[in-house]
């Protein structure tokens, strides 16, 4: 088959998983029956094992894809001079415990007529697990181990290689044929296909559900569509069940095509509390922070200690153990691929100010904190202020090495800022004198170790020299004024030596602490848009306006981000990514304030 590039792939879900349709009608990512499951399609991660969902016609010039206005179903267009058809891809949204995973795929001849082919041949398990194929009249069957798929059409299906499910079939205009991928329960039959008249209601059902889902939205200004389209894909990552929102829902697409930054992102981050929080009550999606603020705050119970973990799994748990599977070729040869991720158990600082933050910011624009609460999140702060002075794996999770990175002093120093200013807006009982002592020890040694004078600029870590992106939250955080001139001089040196235009690196590889690899890297997207946001807050409005409005064509063809823009503008790394498109929200709205009506 090949891969098609990452940026050339629209996303659809059910709230619960979500699959990759690419510009080519092949669906090449799906898990089920969540996000962090095992795959049912991974042929993006290994185009011949990986398992697959095509429909396309047999011959075509050229293909367009679109969602459909303020909505994440989707619509491929393929035209030739024999024809134009249109393939219309959902999940329709889980209403209840009783309902299955669905995917509907919908293809119409519009102009003319077309041969088209269809091929469906799943690979349970990350292509571990065999499964056999049984034909039925309204389509068929796929029975693996762990997992029963039923493929419903009225299109004639025949066997295929690989125990797929095939067709080739002719359609003249105004024709259509529908398929229907189901989950099974074991001995559940087949279901019946759809008729034209179930197709269309279903379909309407989705597109409601999403368009009165985002006219919920309480933002009217300038970048409308932009900041639509990141909500609706922020949705798309939210797992329903929980809350959580999860960092991506795939994995190990490479940060480097070929190299060894590869990993799975399908699970939540605290570090992602505070930017989730902000991103949904600035947009007025307050029963999505209030759902996403009670899984944080069971987090926070688990841990009588205070000693949080940087990440968890969609469902809560505790361990998400890393490995790799060394059967798979990786997305164009990327290797190793990677399920599970290590970082869970490090030990990262910076993540309590994130926690800390969001409740800061839940407590006033949601709802008061309540006692319970409260007290978790006291015992948290009681560990931090006896723990600060740790070194860490830091923000960007490095496996070469722990220091005394500026980051995680930052981020520690604003835990406690919060947790200080929660206790005096409500009058709860605090350690507030401990909390303001350790704060303060904080800002005095960011202000003495991590300042360097001789480069006139904050640093990643101490004794070091090198920049590094993470300091773009100074002024973001509150630690520093935005105009305050050893913050200028910070933001003019990161410009400089981070920055290609409006495209800003996390560091420089070699330079900066050993985070265990040495492949090079694209720029990171979200650390542009805390640029736009910086230059903001320093008053350059038009100069944040202008890389503003450049990072948006830096976007695929549907308004998507992966995590990283490589040299030559491609996507790389994990797609679409919620961190990305949390951080284009906050820079945006708070840029469109900054400029007023116009």
């Amino acid at each position: 088959m090949g891969y098609l590039p990452i940026e050339d792939h629209g996303v659809i879900g059910d709230l619960h998983t979500a699959a990759l349709v690419g510009t080519d009608g092949t669906i090449d990512w799906l898990c089920l029956p969540s996000f962090d499951a095992p795959s049912v399609f991974c042929s993006i991660l290994d185009d011949e094992k990986g398992g697959h969902f095509s429909l396309r016609p047999t011959g075509y010039e050229r293909s367009q894809q679109l969602y459909l206005p303020n909505t994440n179903v989707l619509l491929t267009r393929f035209l030739s001079p024999e024809g134009v058809a249109e393939i219309v891809d959902f999940m329709p949204v889980m209403r209840g415990s009783g309902d299955r995973h669905r995917l509907v795929r919908n293809v119409r001849v519009v102009r003319g007529g077309m041969t088209l082919e269809a091929e469906c041949r799943p690979a349970f398990d990350y292509a571990r697990e065999e499964h056999s194929l049984s034909l039925k009249e309204n389509g068929a069957l796929f029975e693996g181990t762990s997992e029963r798929l039923g493929l419903s059409t009225e299109v004639p299906l025949e066997g295929g290689p690989g125990g797929s499910a095939r067709a080739r079939f002719a359609l003249r205009e105004g024709e259509g044929a529908t398929f229907v991928l189901t989950e099974l329960s074991p001995g559940e039959g087949l279901g019946p296909a759809l008729a034209g008249g179930e197709y269309e209601e279903l379909l309407q059902e989705s597109l409601d559900y999403w368009r009165s889902w985002i006219s919920k939205s309480t933002y009217g200004g300038r970048w409308r569509e932009e900041i639509n389209r990141s909500a609706l894909a922020l949705k798309l990552m939210v797992y329903e069940p929980t809350g959580a929102i999860v960092a991506s829902p795939t994995m190990s697409l490479p940060e480097k095509v070929g190299g060894e930054r590869n990993w799975d992102y399908r699970y939540s981050w605290l570090r992602d509390a505070g930017f989730a929080l902000y991103a949904l009550i600035s947009l007025g999606f307050n029963e999505e922070a209030r759902r996403f603020m009670t899984w944080l705050r069971d987090r926070c119970e688990g841990h009588s200690e205070g000693l949080l973990q940087p990440l968890y799994g969609i469902d809560g748990r505790q361990e998400v153990e890393e490995a790799t599977l060394d059967h798979l070729e990786g997305y164009q040869g990327s290797r190793p691929v990677r399920i599970g991720n290590g970082a869970y158990d490090q030990l990262q600082l910076d993540i309590y100010g994130a926690v800390l933050d969001a409740a800061y910011l839940y407590n006033k624009y949601g709802a008061p904190l309540d006692y319970d609460l409260w007290q978790n999140l006291r015992r948290i702060l009681d560990w931090l202020a006896e723990n600060w002075q740790q070194p860490d794996e830091g923000m960007w999770e490095v496996r070469g090495g722990r220091q005394h990175f500026v980051s995680s002093r930052l981020l520690s120093w604003v835990a406690l800022e919060r947790g200080g200013r929660i206790a005096r807006q409500r009058g709860l009982p605090a350690g507030e004198g401990r909390w303001i002592e350790e704060r303060d020890r904080i800002y005095e040694e960011i202000m003495a170790e991590g300042w360097n004078p001789e480069r006139e600029s904050f640093t990643q870590h101490y004794g070091t020299d090198a920049l590094d992106a993470s300091l773009l939250l100074m002024p973001l955080v509150k630690f520093v004024g935005p105009t305050d001139p050893r913050w200028l001089a910070t933001l003019d040196r990161i410009k400089e030596e981070l920055a290609h235009d409006s495209l800003v690196d996390r560091y420089e590889v070699g330079k900066a602490a050993p985070d265990g690899f040495d492949d090079l890297e694209g720029s990171f997207s979200m650390c542009s848009f805390w640029m736009v946001e910086c230059l903001t807050q320093a008053g350059r409005l038009e100069e944040a306006r202008l890389s503003l409005e450049k990072m948006f064509s830096y976007a695929n063809h549907l308004g998507l981000y992966a995590e990283e823009i490589g040299k030559t503008g491609e996507a790389l790394g994990n797609f679409p990514q919620a961190f990305t498109h949390m951080a284009l929200i906050s820079a945006a709205t708070k840029l469109d304030r900054a400029l007023g009506a116009g």
